[in-house]
């Protein structure tokens, strides 16, 4: 199979993550597919094939070189986002792109418009790969997993570029922010890796949010309304007060760059009990610090006027990977050069969000974050363009001969 190919198959398959089972991998589609990867990598000829129970997959390009070269890694992930439908991906290839509308499915009148999505401007002529509309497509991360799958096959074909020993990995559940829980970094053996995880092409990032998730529950009391007065605490109002008292414009459709923000992302509720759930996001720990102090210092206000009405459970789930990147930031700039070699022009922003990456740099494997192509994540309009998957694909390439040209050792 070749890239295009490749990724089509691979987008065909269910893999959606599911937060609610408390499993991993959390849903049988991903094993299912972590199965069939495992084949295919025994196939293309890869060594040191491992697939652990929790579905993490693993394996070995081997060097074929003599000079002692770093083990590097290139890691993806199999799930895709539980925010819409991943099964029975429909893909289809718009050839040579106009800039008009793309009609993804005229019987619900669904479109993929350039006056919505601007981004789109910016790849006319090429191929783009979309959705049928009623699905989410699956760039996010399946385009990851076949740029790298493609780069060992193409180093494999190509013996005359020299590279290290390379290790991938393939993992479970990171749209529910797992993905690196059960990685086991020791058995994985490299100095550093790269996630291909990132959008549209150029992205390099090795900054991502501090993050942080803070559920409030809020007691009521409910009396007949005809005799509530003075009596009744109606805990849908008391939850709406808290809501009020956060900054207004510190959310995500209000911000960008380093901005940081509340989120809120769940609101359930009646007269005798709500709850509502958000998350903290920020680059800067001090500000992230400073963003959980408030939520602490609301809940005890609204206690205050309604004396032990809320209750908060706040734990923190990941921090931004620049803290252990930038000790190492030549790998970084390696990514740079590559990159600049393989033809594509660098891009080097924050992730307003976060990545396997930043849990695995905290556990001791640096990871930056590189591009595999894709745009509009998680939804109907999800695209991209088979050029960026292919420039994609060639990074990897030239990552692996430019650790081998640069004598890190």
């Amino acid at each position: 199979m070749n890239l295009t190919e490749r990724f089509l198959h691979y987008v065909s398959k269910d893999t959606q993550s599911d937060e609610l089972t408390q499993m991993t991998p959390s849903t049988p589609g991903q094993m299912e597919f972590a199965k069939e990867l495992k084949h295919e990598l025994e196939q293309l000829g890869l060594t040191e094939i491992s697939l652990d129970e929790n579905g993490y997959l693993m394996a070995t390009l081997p060097a074929n070189t003599d000079k002692d070269v770093p083990v590097i890694g290139f890691i993806a992930h199999m799930d895709t986002s539980p925010d819409m439908s991943g099964r029975n991906v429909s893909p289809r290839i718009v050839k040579d792109y106009d800039g008009g509308d793309i009609v993804l499915n005229e019987a619900e009148k669904i479109t993929l418009s350039p006056k919505a999505f601007p981004e789109l401007k910016n790849y006319i002529g090429q191929d783009l790969i979309v959705t049928n509309g009623l699905t989410l497509l699956g760039a996010d991360d399946k385009a990851g997993i076949a740029e790298i799958v493609s780069a060992m096959q193409y180093l494999m074909k190509h013996p005359e570029i020299k590279h290290g020993k390379v290790r991938v990995a393939f993992t479970p559940d990171e749209e529910i922010g797992l993905g690196a829980h059960k990685f086991d970094v020791s058995r994985f053996g490299a100095e550093w890796a790269y996630t291909m995880d990132g959008g549209e092409i150029g992205e390099l990032e090795y900054e991502n949010f501090n993050a942080a998730v803070a559920k409030i529950t809020f007691k009521g009391r409910n009396v007949h309304p005809g005799y509530a007065k003075d009596k009744m605490i109606n805990s849908i109002r008391v939850a709406n007060q808290f809501v009020s008292m956060l900054p207004r414009t510190e959310t995500p459709e209000h911000t960008t760059g380093y901005e940081g923000f509340y989120h809120l992302i769940d609101f359930k509720g009646t007269v005798e009990e709500s709850s509502i759930t958000y998350i903290i996001r920020d680059h800067d720990r001090e500000l992230f610090e400073r963003r959980k102090k408030e939520i602490e210092h609301l809940v005890n206000k609204i206690n205050q006027e309604f004396p032990n009405c809320a209750s908060l459970e706040m734990k923190d789930q990941y921090y931004n990977m620049r803290e252990k990147v930038e000790p190492v930031k030549y790998i970084v700039d390696l990514a740079f050069e590559a990159m600049e070699a393989a033809g594509v022009t660098p891009v080097v922003k924050p992730i307003r969000g976060g990545t396997d990456g930043s849990q695995l740099s905290y556990k001791g494997l640096p990871c930056p974050n590189i591009f595999a192509g894709g745009l509009n994540f998680h939804g109907r309009y999800e695209f991209v363009p088979i050029p960026s998957m292919e420039k994609a694909m060639m990074t990897v390439v030239k990552i692996c001969e430019l650790v081998t040209e640069k004598n890190f050792k």
